[in-house]
């Protein structure tokens, strides 16, 4: 369970990079000046953590989001913690380095603190592991890992792997709790991080979820966003609404009982809402 006191409070990475519990996901927020003001919200509100990938075409967005942010609120580059992520199309060797240098150039950064396989396809995740694990030792990149791995996709890449992922981001929710994934890293050290955590609004009027809420007088989603965090699993929820940006990070004042955690665990169908990796094939 995580002690996360705080919008700011990290966890330590197994090579010791500190990252936020908790972030800002721009899935689906279209470029321009939605990405803009919301990532611009998100930090002025205390959010040091920003997610997005390639293929949401919002880099651009993000990166003048973060320019803008940062010389209103006074902070450095190096309080921000940013990831992005390679997509399928430019996986392979040679093409993930590009890739990673397209992506430091929409986002107008000299690096990136995390960088991901977005998804692990048939056959090319090796070789794209093989391109950031030698971004990893130039120093180019702060951590490295993946997304959307299944137990047997990371049991194949740590046969050649010469770096453990520091990080695996899945589809997770109280629908889809992912514990058998969920243990399998916490025994390889490699954190697991929550996309659409709060199951694109589908959890929103559950009735287990909303009789918790009322108890503490707090929203499903901050019922969600809690549950994460008490499990060790860093979440990065996505608004473009400010007001909503604000009341999802408000987390850190309550704390679900035990039982209460056992109730929304027991809500898993493995239901997912997203692809499931082993049908994502390229």
């Amino acid at each position: 369970m995580t002690t996360a006191q705080n919008l700011q409070a990290t966890t330590n990475l197994h090579n010791g990079v500190k990252m936020p519990w908790f972030g800002l996901g721009v899935f689906k927020v279209e470029e321009g000046s939605s990405t803009v003001e919301s990532v611009k919200s998100a930090i002025r509100n205390g959010y040091r953590s920003i997610d997005t990938a390639a293929i949401y075409q919002n880099e651009t967005g993000v990166g003048q989001g973060i320019k803008e942010a940062l010389a209103e609120n006074g902070l450095s580059r190096e309080e921000l913690f940013v990831t992005s992520k390679v997509w399928n199309d430019d996986q392979g060797y040679e093409s993930t380095l590009a890739a990673y240098e397209t992506s430091l150039q929409k986002l107008g950064l000299e690096y990136l603190d995390l960088y991901l396989v977005h998804w692990p396809g048939k056959d090319k995740y090796k070789e794209t592991w093989r391109a950031l694990e030698t971004l990893y030792k130039e120093g180019r990149v702060k951590a490295i890992g993946v997304s959307n791995f299944h137990i047997h996709h990371l049991e194949e890449l740590l046969k050649d792997a010469e770096i453990i992922p520091m990080v695996n981001q899945v589809e997770l929710h109280p629908s889809l709790s992912q514990q058998e994934l969920r243990d399998y890293c916490a025994a390889k050290d490699i954190q697991i991080e929550a996309w659409s955590p709060l199951m694109q609004g589908q959890l929103l009027d559950n009735p287990v979820l909303t009789e918790i809420g009322a108890k503490h007088g707090k929203s499903v989603a901050q019922v969600i966003l809690r549950w994460d965090l008490q499990h060790g699993i860093v979440t990065i929820p996505k608004s473009i609404k400010e007001n909503r940006i604000v009341e999802n990070a408000s987390i850190f004042d309550f704390e679900l009982s035990a039982e209460e955690v056992a109730r929304i665990d027991a809500l898993n169908e493995n239901r997912r809402v997203g692809p499931d990796p082993d049908t994502l094939l390229f």
